[in-house]
C-alpha cells in the first residue's frame, strides 16, 4: 500500500512539474509560428506606453517567406491587459496592430501582404508574458508615474528579548465580551484566545498546545496545566482546528508572553546577538534573529527593518527608536552584495535594482471582469446606518459596519473585494459602479478607508465591468524610493453591539518576499490566531491574515527548525502566509474567476499556435520602427532590408558613426537590454521559487 501511495505521489509531483514546464516554454521569448509559406519569429514586446490597464509598445517581428530572404519589421500594438499576480502571469487581449513599418524595404505589394498576415494573427492571439518580465520592461515607459503616499512612520514600541517569546496584540484597552451557557468571558479585541470564567479573576491564554494564566490581562501571564473545564470545552468548540506536526509537538517549552494595547513589533534573538559582518562593507547583521537587524561600524546605530520601514537606535535593549528617511540610510547599506545572507533587505533600499522592481510592481494592477448582473454585495450595520466627514474632502464613511461604504454626493458606494458597488440608500441594494467617483482621490491616509482609491474601474459593457486594483488596496505602499506595508496610522475601531476592527501596520511580523509580496509571522507558531466566536470574524490584522495563514507558516518552519528554532523561525517568516494578490479570486457568484489548473491550461491552448524559437532573444525595435540585433560582445547592428545598399545611403542610415544621435539611440537600446535581462532574471528566480520543489517556497532559513 506504500509503494503505490508512493508510486502516485511521484507521478502527481511529476505531472505538476511537466505542466509547469509546458507553461515555462510558452512564457519564453522569442517565440514563432508558421502561417502558409510565412515563418514569422516574434521578439519580447517593447513597451512604450500604459495607462489604466491599456499597454501600448512595440514588437520586433522576422519573417521568412519561403526561400526567399528573412524581412524585419516593427509592429506597433495596442491591447488590454488581464493580470493573475498570484501566478505572476499578464494576458494581452484585445490587441491592434496600429503600424507596422519595413525599415528600407520598397516592395509595396510585399508591405501590404506581410502588413494584413501580421494584423490577423496578432489581433487573434493573446500575448501572455510574465508579470516579471513585463515590470522590467516598465522602466523604459515614459507616462508611468508611481507616486509616493504620505505616511505616518513614528516608531511602534519596539521589544526586544533574547528568549523565546510571542507578542499577544490588543486594539487598545480591552473590550471583555460576556456569553451564558458556559458564562464566560473574553477580549474581544483581539485575535488571539484570552477568556475567563464570569465572576472569577484569572484569565487564561491559549496559543497551540499551550495554555498560561494571569490575574491581569497585559501581565503577569505564567504557563499553566490547570485550565477549567468550561474554558477547555469553550476552546475545543470556538477555536480553529489546528494539526501540530511531529516537530511542533516536540517543543516542551512554552514561550514568554508580552501583551501590549499598543501598536507594537518584537524582534528577538536566540541568546546573546550574533554579530556577523557583511562582505564589503562597515556593517554587521545578526544572524541568530528573525529581524532584520543591522548594525553601521561607524556610528554604531543599530537598525532594524519593520513593515519596509527602518528604525535606528544605539542599542537593542529598551532602545529609544527612531525612522529612518530611506535617502539617509548609511552609504553601505547600498554596497550590501546580492549573494549576501542579508540581501532580502535590499529590497528596502533605494536606488537597488530590487527596490526599483518593487516600485515597477506597483504600478500593475490586478484585474477582473465582473458580472453586473449578478454581482452584488450585503451591507450589515451595527444600529441605523452613521456616517463621518473625513477631514479635508467631502466624503462621508461608515463607521459601524464591517464594509467599506462611503457617501458622495447624496449617494452610496461600498467597496468589497476590489470591486465598486452602487446604491441610492444605505442599506441598499447594490449594484456593480460603472463609475469610480473621483472624490476619493482626495482621501488621506489618515482615514482608515484609504485604500479604497487605489481601486479603479476601467470600462463596462451592459454586461460586464471591467475592473483593477493596485497594491494599496491590500496596504501596499511606496514612500520615498522603497515599498512599504500599512500607513502607519492607528485607526480606532467601531464597538457598539458589535466589533468592527480596523486595518493595522503593526503586531504582524510584517515582511516583503519579492514572489509573494507581503508575509506575516505571528507568534511561536501556527494556532496562536484566529477562532470562530466573534459575531463578524472581523480581526482585520493584515489583509489576507485568515486565510491559509497556519499553511505557508508550518511549511517554512518545519523545514528550517532543524538547524535551531530560530532558523526555523526565519524559514516560517519567508514563507509564511502572504498577502494575497488576487483578491478576484474570491469563490463569489458574479465574478469571473476560473480555477487556477484551468486558468492555466486555457492560456496554453491559447498559445499553442505560437511554439518556442531557437533564436535568442536579441533584437530590438527603436521608436522610428529600425530593428537592431545585439552581439554577445554588446554592439549593435541594424537589420536592413535591402540586399544591396548604396554607399551614401548606408552612410546616411546605417552607419554607426558615434554622433549625438547614435549615441543616444544605443543608450535607448542598452536600457530596453538590460530591463529585458533583468526580468529574465527575476522571471527564472521566481519560477524557482514557485515550483512544488523550489527551496525558497519551503523556506530553508536564511540565518545558517
Amino acid at each position: 500500500m506504500k509503494k503505490i501511495s508512493l508510486l502516485l505521489l511521484v507521478l502527481l509531483l511529476s505531472q505538476i512539474l511537466i505542466f509547469a514546464q509546458d507553461e515555462d516554454v510558452k512564457l519564453t521569448w522569442p517565440r514563432e509560428f508558421t502561417v502558409k509559406k510565412y515563418k514569422i519569429t516574434v521578439y519580447q514586446p517593447q513597451l512604450e506606453s500604459f495607462k489604466k490597464n491599456i499597454l501600448e509598445g512595440r514588437i520586433a517581428v522576422s519573417i521568412k517567406p519561403g526561400d526567399k530572404d528573412i524581412v524585419f519589421c516593427a509592429a506597433w500594438f495596442k491591447a488590454m491587459m488581464e493580470t493573475d499576480l498570484d501566478e505572476r502571469i499578464v494576458t494581452l487581449e484585445k490587441m491592434k496592430i496600429t503600424k507596422v513599418h519595413f525599415p528600407d524595404y520598397d516592395n509595396q505589394e510585399m508591405i501590404d501582404k506581410l502588413s494584413r498576415v501580421l494584423e490577423k494573427q496578432f489581433e487573434s492571439w493573446d500575448i501572455t508574458m510574465s508579470l516579471d518580465r513585463l515590470v522590467a520592461s516598465l522602466e523604459t515607459v515614459d507616462n508611468l508615474k508611481i507616486q509616493s503616499a504620505s505616511l505616518k512612520n513614528d516608531p511602534p514600541d519596539i521589544y526586544f528579548r533574547t528568549e523565546l517569546t510571542t507578542l499577544i496584540s490588543i486594539d487598545g484597552e480591552p473590550i471583555i465580551k460576556k456569553i451564558e451557557n458556559p458564562e464566560i468571558e473574553y477580549v474581544m479585541n483581539t485575535p488571539f484566545f484570552i477568556v475567563k470564567e464570569k465572576g472569577k479573576s484569572t484569565y487564561y491564554i491559549k496559543g497551540g498546545k499551550f495554555w498560561y494564566q494571569s490575574e491581569k490581562i497585559t501581565d503577569g501571564w505564567k504557563p499553566t496545566e490547570k485550565v477549567p473545564s468550561h474554558i477547555l470545552k469553550f476552546a475545543t468548540d470556538n477555536a480553529e482546528e489546528t494539526t501540530l506536526d511531529s516537530i511542533s509537538a516536540s517543543i516542551t517549552e512554552p514561550p514568554n508572553l508580552i501583551v501590549v494595547t499598543k501598536p507594537s513589533e518584537l524582534i528577538q534573538t536566540d541568546g546573546e546577538p550574533d554579530y556577523q559582518s557583511i562582505e564589503g562593507t562597515s556593517l554587521l547583521y545578526i544572524k541568530n534573529t528573525e529581524s532584520d537587524i543591522i548594525m553601521d561600524i561607524n556610528s554604531q546605530e543599530h537598525y532594524v527593518l519593520l513593515a519596509g520601514r527602518w528604525y535606528h537606535s544605539k542599542t537593542l535593549n529598551d532602545g529609544d527608536w527612531k525612522f529612518t528617511e530611506p535617502d539617509n540610510l548609511p552609504e553601505d547599506f547600498s554596497n550590501i552584495p546580492d549573494s549576501s545572507d542579508m540581501a532580502d533587505v535590499r529590497i528596502s533600499i533605494p536606488g537597488t535594482p530590487e527596490a526599483q522592481d518593487a516600485l515597477l510592481e506597483q504600478g500593475v494592477p490586478q484585474t477582473a471582469k465582473v458580472d453586473r448582473k449578478t454581482t452584488t454585495v450585503e451591507v450589515k450595520y451595527d444600529g441605523e446606518p452613521k456616517f463621518e466627514l473625513i477631514e479635508g474632502t467631502d466624503v462621508y464613511y461608515a463607521v459601524n459596519t464591517d464594509k467599506q461604504v462611503l457617501r458622495i454626493n447624496n449617494r452610496y458606494y461600498c467597496v468589497d473585494n476590489a470591486i465598486w458597488f452602487v446604491s441610492d440608500n444605505a442599506t441598499g441594494p447594490w449594484k456593480v459602479s460603472d463609475k469610480r467617483p473621483e472624490e476619493v482621490d482626495d482621501i488621506p491616509p489618515s482615514s482608515e478607508v484609504y485604500n479604497v482609491k487605489y481601486v479603479y474601474v476601467y470600462d463596462s459593457t451592459p454586461d460586464v465591468v471591467y475592473v483593477g486594483y493596485y497594491p494599496g488596496y491590500t496596504y501596499s505602499y511606496v514612500y520615498s524610493g522603497v515599498v512599504v506595508y500599512g500607513t502607519g496610522y492607528h485607526y480606532h475601531p467601531w464597538y457598539g453591539h458589535y466589533y468592527y476592527p480596523r486595518p493595522v501596520t503593526w503586531g504582524f511580523g510584517v515582511h516583503w518576499n519579492p514572489w509573494t509580496g507581503w508575509g506575516f509571522s505571528v507568534g511561536f507558531r501556527f494556532g496562536w490566531v484566529g477562532w470562530h466566536i466573534h459575531p463578524y470574524r472581523g480581526w482585520w490584522g493584515p489583509r489576507g491574515y485568515h486565510a491559509g495563514y497556519r499553511h505557508g507558516y508550518r511549511h517554512g518552519y518545519h523545514q528550517g527548525y532543524r538547524r535551531g528554532a530560530h532558523a526555523g523561525f526565519r524559514a516560517g517568516y519567508k514563507a509564511g502566509q502572504r498577502n494575497p494578490r488576487n483578491l478576484y479570486r474570491n469563490p463569489r457568484k458574479g465574478v469571473k474567476t476560473r480555477p487556477v489548473s484551468r486558468d492555466r491550461k486555457a492560456r496554453i491552448a491559447a498559445n499553442r499556435k505560437a511554439r518556442p524559437s531557437t533564436k535568442p532573444n536579441n533584437v530590438y525595435t527603436d521608436r522610428k520602427g529600425n530593428v537592431y540585433q545585439r552581439s554577445k560582445d554588446g554592439k549593435w547592428s541594424q537589420k536592413s532590408n535591402r540586399k544591396a545598399v548604396q554607399p551614401s545611403t548606408r552612410n546616411k542610415s546605417n552607419r554607426m558613426s558615434p554622433n549625438n544621435s547614435s549615441i543616444q539611440r544605443n543608450r535607448n537600446l542598452d536600457r530596453s537590454y538590460q530591463s529585458r535581462q533583468r526580468g529574465t532574471r527575476n522571471y527564472n528566480r521566481s519560477r524557482s521559487y514557485s515550483r512544488p520543489s523550489g527551496r525558497a517556497r519551503m523556506g530553508g532559513g536564511r540565518r545558517r
